[in-house]
């Protein structure tokens, strides 16, 4: 059974909300996922999944959020060259570095060897109907690329 480890850091709640889009259609194409919030995880997590999800709201100026800077570190020593990653994460077009931590998260993972499954989702605020069907498509290619790996 594949292994899904989806992490989520949210401050208004959309990203926990993704985090749940996202489980329910893993465990629906059926994964054994485990959820948690990014302050309550250990960045090594991720060595015991085949699937690593983020999601991630931008904090000030576009930066990773301060509750995720000591996982977003602890990332760099990993070895992730076996695991497919997910990124996605809420934020306002109001602000110019929209959704900019879903990008920094995406650059982390490639630079420990994960392998796209998709390309990262970036929501409007909280999810709507189009961005679940988004979400869902994307948890879709991930668990795709993960069965072509053997994973």
């Amino acid at each position: 059974m594949t292994k899904v480890k989806i992490v989520f850091a949210s401050i208004t709640g959309n990203d926990e909300d993704i985090a749940y889009v996202l489980t329910e259609k893993f465990e629906d194409l059926g994964c054994d996922v485990d959820m948690s919030e990014v302050s309550q995880t250990d960045a090594a997590d991720f060595e015991d999944a085949d699937i690593c999800i983020i999601a991630s709201y931008t904090y000030d100026q576009g930066i990773v959020p301060d509750e995720a800077l000591d996982f977003y570190d602890d990332m760099q020593d990993l070895d992730l060259s076996e695991k497919v990653y997910g990124v996605c994460g809420s934020g306002d077009t109001f602000y110019e570095d929209f959704c900019r931590a879903v990008d920094e998260f995406a650059k982390a993972f490639e630079e420990v060897g994960a392998k796209s499954g998709a390309e990262p989702v970036k929501v409007e605020l909280d999810p709507e109907q189009d961005d679940i069907d988004k979400l869902d498509n994307f948890a879709e290619k991930i668990y795709k690329k993960a069965q072509e790996m053997d994973l």
